[in-house]
This record gives structure tokens, sequence and C-alpha cells, in this order.
């Protein structure tokens, strides 16, 4: 009788036997990831396995481990409790990358003082030229809280990144 094998699953294997997973006094269970990152390409390293190429980056935490480690999804998984999480946190953050990159891309309206401003999730997104420098300020619609961008931009586009970067601040979009 022949027996299948899951390369998912043996790939899996081989690299928790690898980097800190073979190293004693390295926890392998009950880290919290306490972050995320998107390097934008898979340019890092897993910290965990050592060996995995990694762009979106769980950094996770032990309470008996003195370091934090930034690892990939799959490490991730078998190092928290919750075996779905790490794969939920990713999807989350590639969504962001998706609308990240057609965030310039969005039709931008001019208001009357000819100002571009976009209507989004619930929020007014406004970017203004200031003495030849720009902002951006983010209202809500439904409570008026209003944000502005921390700092002045060299450009229209930087302003309106610096807009989209508020709203995933504070947890608009």
């Amino acid at each position: 009788m022949a027996v299948s094998i899951n390369h998912k699953s043996e790939e899996s294997m081989i690299r928790l036997r690898r980097g800190k997973w073979s190293q004693p006094g390295v926890p392998h269970h009950g880290w919290i990831c306490v972050g995320m990152e998107d390097l934008g390409e898979p340019t890092g390293q897993c910290e965990m396995c050592e060996a995995q190429a990694i762009r979106y980056v769980h950094q996770m935490k032990h309470p008996e481990y003195p370091d934090e480690l930034g690892v990939g999804c799959v490490c991730a998984e078998h190092m928290e409790t919750d075996k779905g999480a790490s794969r939920s946190r990713e999807k989350d953050l590639k969504n962001v990358a998706e609308k990240r990159k057609r965030w310039l891309t969005r039709k931008w309206r001019l208001s009357k003082k000819g100002n571009p401003f976009l209507n989004t999730h619930g929020c007014h997104v406004t970017v203004f030229d200031r003495l030849l420098r720009w902002g951006a300020v983010v209202s809500r619609t439904d409570d008026n809280e209003k944000c502005y961008a921390p700092g002045s931009y060299a450009s229209e586009e930087l302003a309106k990144e610096a807009a989209f970067n508020l709203l995933i601040r504070k947890g608009w979009i």
C-alpha cells in the first residue's frame, strides 16, 4: 500500500527542526503576536526556523524568552495557541497592501477650496497645500472625530499616503 505524503506538512516538519526550533531553551508554544510588518517583498528571514524568506513579519513575544522574534506565517502558527490567528493576521495585512496599491489611483474630487478629498470607510479625507508643503486630515463622518497626519509633506501624493497611514493607524480601514 502506497503512503501519500503531504509535501506541505513535510516541509513544515523540516522547518520545525531548523534554527531556533532545535535550540534548547527556546519555547515552542505559548507565544503571542505583538505586531505585524509588511516588508513589501520577501526580503526578510524567519527568525525561528532561520530558513524561510518572508514578506509578512509576525512579531512574536514569549514571557519566558528574552527576545522578540520576527517570524513567518507557518512558524507563527506553530508558536501560538490560536492556530488560525497567524493566517488571519496575514490575510488582513495583504488586504491593506492591496488597498494601499489602489489608494493613489482612486478618484479624488476637489473641494470648493481646491483641496483634493475622498469619502471612504465612513471618513472624509482631505489633503491640502500649506505654503509649498502638504498636509492631510481625516474626519469621521459619524462622530466628527478629526485627526491630522503628523508633519508636512513635499507632495500631494505623499500627503495622500500619510492620510492612508492615518486611517490604518486609527483602525478606520
